[in-house]
């Protein structure tokens, strides 16, 4: 149980702290159980039971990606450290050179980072 482990009085916690210590358990035990059944997998000699484990382990990506994207929701720093380095490329470590020279934060955008034109447009005109 998540608050087995709180370390202050459950009482002098607020209800977005809670929510906040549940989401951050379930996301570590979904990554254990990643871990747990890409290791069986891994040392499973029966390939159709290595489908089914791989299966249960794709099924647990998608569960720590969902509580992922709600602690993006629910917290400004998680979102803001999110959207500093996901979906980028390049050097992670240089992200937050970036990001902490005051650099855009917004992911790379598709075809060499071009924005498009801002407004109505009509496309090209041949």
């Amino acid at each position: 149980m998540s608050s087995e482990n709180l370390h202050e009085p459950r009482e002098r916690l607020s209800a977005h702290t809670i929510a906040m210590h549940q989401a951050i358990v379930s996301l570590m035990e979904e990554l254990d159980a990643v871990d747990w059944y890409q290791q069986r997998a891994d040392g499973c000699d029966d390939a159709q039971l290595r489908e089914v484990l791989l299966h249960n382990m794709r099924e647990e990506v998608e569960h720590a990606c969902m509580v992922l994207e709600w602690l993006r929701r629910n917290s400004e720093e998680f979102d803001r450290q999110l959207r500093t380095y996901l979906f980028r490329e390049g050097d992670i470590t240089e992200l937050e050179e970036i990001a902490e020279a005051g650099g855009t934060s917004e992911p790379a955008k598709p075809g060499g980072g071009a924005k498009p034109p801002r407004g109505f447009t009509v496309g090209p005109l041949k």
